[in-house]
């Protein structure tokens, strides 16, 4: 009488194909847990740019507020927010000479639907806007915690 060890071939491909079927679930559920948390981190990022530009208008700006490269050089973000990118947002304020009267910060995922869904939007009066779409939102916009 023989003794056959291992598994047979249909059991192989039964279990493979359970795997394919949970992958099949679980990869779009971790890419929308991505784009989630990329969006909390734009908002963090925002609120960063916020800070930052009000303290470089009270201390180094002398009255001005400043863009990216300004509040980098004053090592009030980090360089890696400084670059204008972080997280699969794009972040912007106002260019030129570097110190205006006024700002807003805009991120804008890089990518709508995989690095992120909104878009969100800050300005001097502190409130983050945001836009459902993924475009470049403005002052109009609906605001966060509403």
């Amino acid at each position: 009488m023989s003794n056959p060890k291992g598994f047979s071939l249909i059991e192989l491909l039964i279990v493979v194909a359970i795997i394919g079927i949970i992958g099949a679930i679980a990869v779009p559920n971790l890419l929308q847990s991505r784009a989630a948390a990329n969006e909390g981190s734009a908002i963090a990022s925002v609120r960063n740019i916020i800070t930052a530009e009000v303290t470089y208008f009270s201390t180094t700006g002398g009255g001005k507020y400043g863009d990216l490269a300004k509040l980098k050089t004053a090592k009030l973000i980090d360089d890696v927010l400084g670059s204008g990118g972080k997280d699969g947002y794009t972040f912007a304020t106002p260019t030129g000479d570097g110190a205006t009267d006024d700002f807003t910060v805009t991120a804008v995922p890089t990518t709508v639907g995989k690095t992120g869904f909104r878009g969100f939007f800050g300005d001097a009066t502190g409130v983050i806007r945001y836009s459902a779409d993924g475009s470049a939102p403005s002052a109009a916009s609906s605001a966060l915690g509403k």
